[in-house]
């Protein structure tokens, strides 16, 4: 016995471990496909030629093996449709899993074969019935990407009747149908406003927010269709998914702003001038700064920069800051949003702005978007360490980051004039640097900034005209009008020289700049940064009271004139032009220094065959400009002009307008005397578009959008429309129902009158009297003894009633008795008026 029992023992360990090796093979078999799903992609030929047969096999594992398969192949860009009937004959199979499947591919195919997929249609129809929710909205969402003008009408009877199921799900669905079906057939629009206006009444925040969405897509303007519906969305938006808040967040900022008046600022109210419509927004949407999903705060913060009153306004500016710490690319959206804010309202991150420092890691992008927060935070408490910091960004590796930092020192010393001297020393020191790109990007600056230093807005030389520029000393210390007796002294005292730079005052600061770049001009390679080196030279290259090789123009002027010729065919156009206005502005100093004719002749000479017209042009407009101001400008064989004997063809009749020096100095030196540009405070492109991020010129919210959904954010109304419109059965006050007194008496108290809107409640004794017991108990034994007696008498009572009870047995009969005969007598009186009228005598 104890062997066939051992026996028995082991033949059934032997199959339970049989059994279980089948089990863990066939769950392991499944483990293998989704672990190792990078087989699927990189499946060999002879496998993908295997996909037709496993969809045609009996097996549901084969199918579904092989439709990952396909899956693979479509995330590949691989061509699958032709598989497309073997993969339409599984569409009504029973594994949920393998019709998921099936129905990703249709969506994908259905559009480059639609003949196939109407096959499909009918199964589509029937499964809009099936009883679980889920595969009544993958079948209407596979029937509306069939994007078949055909099919259009059958299509729009399916989101009919799915806008009305009982799933919440299904009508998610069906709203997102109504937009494939706007972009098929535009035909069927007076029917999907009705399917919409169906859908707007949900009660479910799962499908409210697509339905807004497919409201905004299909009818930007009807907006009116949300008058009876936007307290409701309000008051649900906390419930409704992250991506539907952020949909039914930007639709309700452009009501708001067409509907609703414009909120009046706390300096200007007289009362209550907030509407209150604005108010519950505002309220509801307050919660949703604390949401997870960055793109629900970002549209949270939209809806208050562009409705709140500036007294809220300081919301947002926490919940901005912190998404710059979620990830890299919330990080770089973040900072657009933060930049607009904080041109527009700086004073909200003036105390954070060390949390807009530059990281090394940062990509280029983002240290940009910080150089730009950083420069709208700039104040006089903080420009120091803005300016410690640009200098050092001036040395990154990014040259677009070198630029932007450096032209943030120039705009420092706009924003704050005390710090001139300090920027333009840090500028001077990237002259003498080695990358070409500093140098460049610095003499554009300093440009800038010699130009708003050594020009005012009324200048005195329109008045002077025949030396303009003797009020040079003037025209200096209106820009520094506490060192003007310095200034006189320095500009009389002898010429400016490469070497006097170090021991010049700040008063002599921007002519010494402008001669440190004349020197360098060969270090200076950049086309803009040349052309401003020659612009600066011409305009401020007239000396005053001293001595110089030229008379009246300073002695590194000239020599930046020869090396310009001398590399003239070589450089680019925009130099090219700075070139000639520079000899032009050099002669019309010099007239009679022939070696600076000669070679002003000589650069108009080599622009007369240039192969740009703007240059050819330029040097024709400066010649004729000039005859009647310096002598031997043209020869007199020049077919273009006159020459030397201009006066003899004007008078033998020669058309033409003739200036003279003065005018032509005018023309010249005067005719552009405006400072550097003021950056705009406040961006055009509004938030909430792929343009703010990108930077680019398109206010689309996405990217590839067409004409129709351009993001315009309308302008506030003054009165608004009338809020009566939005009332709908949900804010219908409720009547409270009258509390009648707690009596079998009626009472003729009076009442006590009570705020409105409430419902007073009297409580009144049954005996309709008060408690007469009104001794003044002072004396305490007289107290505890009137307490015995009454403890006495309640005990007594309490027996009386116990004996009265026994009683009561035996008078129920009787009275029941009584009881009928009363009802008796009160149905007969009813029928006979007369027997009614004795008993009432």
């Amino acid at each position: 016995m104890d062997g066939i029992n051992l026996n028995a023992l082991s033949e059934n360990a032997t199959r339970l471990g049989m059994r279980i090796q089948e089990t863990i093979a066939e769950h392991t078999r499944d483990l293998s496909l989704t672990r190792g799903g990078s087989s699927l992609f990189d499946m060999a030929d002879d496998k993908a030629k295997n996909i037709t047969k496993q969809l045609e096999s009996s097996s549901d594992r084969e199918k579904l093996d092989a439709m990952k398969r396909l899956i693979a192949l479509i995330s590949k860009n691989r061509p699958v449709s032709s598989y497309f009937p073997a993969v339409v004959k599984n569409v009504a199979s029973p594994n949920l899993e393998l019709r998921k499947l099936v129905y990703i591919y249709l969506l994908r195919c259905a559009p480059s074969e639609p003949d196939l997929a109407l096959l499909s249609i009918n199964t589509f129809q029937r499964d809009l019935a099936d009883p679980s929710p889920l595969i009544r909205a993958m079948a209407l969402r596979v029937l509306s990407g069939i994007r078949v003008p055909t099919v259009a009408t059958i299509v729009l009877m399916a989101v009919r009747k799915s806008a009305a199921d009982p799933s919440p799900y299904v009508r998610k669905a069906a709203a997102l149908a109504v937009i494939k079906v706007h972009k098929v057939d535009q035909a069927h629009h007076p029917t999907l406003l009705d399917i919409m206006t169906t859908l707007l009444r949900d009660r479910s925040p799962l499908s409210l927010g697509t339905a807004v969405l497919a409201l905004d897509t299909i009818a930007p303007s009807r907006l009116d269709l949300l008058h009876v519906h936007f307290r409701r969305l309000c008051r649900v938006l906390p419930d409704i998914d992250a991506w539907g808040q952020v949909d039914v967040l930007r639709v309700l900022v452009r009501y708001v702003r067409t509907m609703l008046p414009k909120p009046v600022p706390a300096s200007e109210r007289q009362g209550e001038e907030v509407d209150k419509d604005l108010k519950l927004l505002l309220a509801c949407a307050e919660p949703l700064f604390m949401n997870k999903n960055p793109a629900v705060v970002l549209a949270v913060a939209r809806a208050f920069y562009y409705l709140a009153p500036s007294s809220m306004l300081s919301k947002i500016s926490a919940p901005l800051l912190r998404l710059l710490s979620v990830s890299r690319e919330v990080e770089r959206v973040a900072l657009a949003y933060l930049l607009v804010v904080a041109r527009s309202h700086p004073v909200l991150f003036i105390s954070s702005h060390n949390r807009f420092l530059v990281r090394v890691d940062d990509a280029e992008q983002v240290k940009r978007r910080k150089i730009s927060v950083l420069l709208a935070l700039c104040t006089v408490d903080n420009h120091q360490t803005l300016l410690r910091e640009f200098m050092d960004y001036a040395q990154d590796t990014d040259d677009s980051v070198v630029g932007d930092a450096i032209h943030a020192i120039g705009r420092i010393a706009s924003l704050v004039p005390s710090s001139t001297p300090q920027c333009l020393t840090a500028l001077m020191g990237m002259i003498n640097s080695k990358q070409d790109t500093i140098v460049s990007n610095a003499v554009l600056v300093l440009k800038s900034l010699v130009q708003n230093q050594l020009l005012t807005p009324s200048s005195t030389s329109t008045t002077t005209l025949p030396t303009p520029f003797s009020s040079q000393q003037a025209l200096l210390a209106s820009s520094i009008p506490s060192l003007m007796p310095s200034i006189s002294t320095s500009l009389s005292a002898a010429p400016l020289s490469f070497t006097s730079t170090e021991s010049t005052s700040v008063a002599q600061a921007p002519l010494s700049i402008i001669a440190q770049l004349a020197q360098r001009i060969d270090d200076i390679r950049h086309p803009h940064a040349r052309a401003c080196v020659l612009w600066l030279v011409g305009q401020y290259g007239s000396v005053t009271g001293t001595k110089t090789v030229v008379e009246g123009v300073a002695d590194w002027a000239p020599d930046v004139l020869r090396k310009a010729a001398r590399s003239f065919n070589t450089e680019a156009s925009l130099v090219k032009l700075q070139t000639l206005t520079l000899a032009a502005k050099l002669i019309l100093l010099a007239p009679t220094h022939r070696t600076l004719v000669l070679l002003a002749q000589y650069v108009f000479t080599l622009a007369r065959y240039d192969e740009d017209w703007d240059v050819r042009d330029r040097a024709r407009m400066l010649r004729t400009l000039l005859v009647g101001a310096v002598t031997g400008i043209m020869s007199s064989n020049d077919e273009d002009g006159v020459g030397e004997n201009w006066n003899k063809e004007e008078q033998a009749g020669r058309p033409g307008v003739v200036l003279r020096r003065e005018q032509v100095t005018r023309v010249l030196f005067e005719g552009k005397t405006g400072t550097m540009e003021e950056e705009l405070v406040a961006d055009a492109r509004p938030l909430g578009t792929l343009s703010l991020v990108m930077e680019s010129e398109s206010l689309h919210l996405h990217d590839g959008d067409d004409d129709e959904t351009v993001i315009d954010l309308p302008e506030w109304l003054e009165q608004g429309i009338d809020p009566a419109l939005r009332d709908s059965d949900d804010d219908a006050p409720q009547v409270a129902s009258s509390v009648q007194a707690i009596s079998s008496q009626a009472t003729s108290s009076q009442r006590v009158p009570t705020p409105a809107g409430s419902t007073p409640v009297v409580l009144t004794p049954i005996g309709g009297s008060t408690p007469k017991d009104t001794k003044d108990w002072r004396d305490l034994n007289k107290f505890y003894a009137s307490e015995s007696e009454s403890e006495d008498e309640s005990e007594d009572e309490e027996e009386e009633e116990l004996e009265e009870g026994s009683g009561i047995g035996e008078h129920s009969s009787e009275d029941e008795e009584t009881s009928e005969d009363e009802e008796d007598e009160e149905g007969v009186a009813e029928h006979d008026p007369s027997s009614s009228h004795e008993r009432a005598s």
